[in-house]
């Protein structure tokens, strides 16, 4: 299992556009992908990166932090390849 925190950059966080292309990317991978958020308190938001249902359930705004964890065969190409994504403002 490999993860690693990364800022959502376009202002608009994940609404149904990149959430889109975020899950898509997700589904190349065979691994399993999840994304993390913290709540206000001490919470957590663990959502499935596959599902585009519950990427926008999570409610991930931009500023937001959220952490991107892959488990599986081909994990360290697919944590790569998210976070390269979400740095480079998911289309927007």
């Amino acid at each position: 299992m490999v993860s690693k925190k990364v800022a959502i950059k376009n202002p608009t966080g994940l609404h149904l556009r990149p959430a889109g292309l975020f899950c898509k990317t997700a589904m190349q991978f065979g691994c399993k992908i999840s994304i993390e958020k913290k709540k206000k308190r001490s919470d957590y938001v663990l959502a499935n990166a596959k599902s585009v249902l519950s990427v926008l359930g999570a409610c991930v705004k931009g500023g937001d932090e959220i952490t991107i964890i892959c488990d599986g065969k081909d994990e360290e190409e697919a944590l790569e390849e998210m976070v390269r994504i979400v740095e480079e403002g998911l289309g927007e």
